[in-house]
């Protein structure tokens, strides 16, 4: 590409960098918007998006930077980028999603609270060349309203406790499943494998004891000596 094409390319990006602007399109030379109501629910997160706009050009604008306010419009500054500053009710839950030279962005709130139930407010401040530093700040803020924490069980599910059901007079209950209850435990199979062989052992004793005991009655009376008078009368 030779010199001739490349002089109109490079001063059409020399002038798009030198003549874009961030002009408001109201009356009013600076303003901050943002939505004037947000809800999220306690625990969760929440983004709360700004934009500003000024009549200055980003070649003659040193520096910008970003606070937040909140509860009300002169309230406590919750949130700065530069120096960097977090309140701290607001430690590990606040960020700024945000990139120099952009009119726009969100402050991202996690792990939301019912105390931040209240209003918040983004103030700009930006620094011209050879000017003083400018601020504004939006006006009304953002009514963040927390709602209360979605419950943990999800509704219209079916029960996943199945009714007790009784395995060799063994009461067990578990989840359902599509083959029935839930088998015994190997904790459970081993104590009924060790009763059932205890009572065998325990019947077998008993068993092979009575008839140690009847075997015996009858040899102690077939050795013992027949007493006198003890013989049956005989016929006449």
């Amino acid at each position: 590409m030779g010199l001739p094409l490349l002089l109109p390319l490079l001063l059409l990006l020399a002038s798009l960098q030198a003549g874009h602007s961030t002009k408001c399109n109201s009356q009013f030379p600076y303003e901050v918007k943002q939505p004037e109501k947000l809800s999220a629910p306690e625990g969760g997160s929440v983004q709360i998006p700004f934009s500003f706009c000024h009549p200055w050009e980003l070649s003659s604008v040193l520096s910008v930077t970003i606070s937040w306010r909140w509860k009300h419009y002169h309230g406590e500054f919750i949130y700065n980028t530069t120096p960097h500053f977090i309140h701290k009710d607001f430690e590990n839950r606040l960020s700024l999603n945000w990139i120099k030279d952009r009119n726009n962005g969100s402050l991202q709130i996690s792990n939301l609270r019912r105390e931040d139930n209240t209003m918040y407010f983004c103030r700009v401040y930006l620094t011209p060349r050879n000017h003083e530093t400018i601020k504004w700040q939006a006006n009304p803020g953002t009514n963040l309203t927390i709602t209360p924490a979605p419950k943990k069980t999800a509704q219209g599910l079916p029960s996943t406790t199945a009714p007790t059901t009784s395995t060799d007079g063994l009461s067990v209950t578990g989840d359902k499943r599509s083959s029935g209850s839930w088998p015994l435990t190997m904790e459970a199979a081993v104590v009924m494998a060790l009763f059932s062989a205890l009572l065998k052992i325990a019947i077998l004793g008993v068993t092979v004891y009575l008839r140690w005991k009847r075997s015996k009655s009858l040899w102690t009376n077939d050795r013992a000596p027949a007493r006198p008078g003890s013989s049956l009368p005989e016929a006449p």
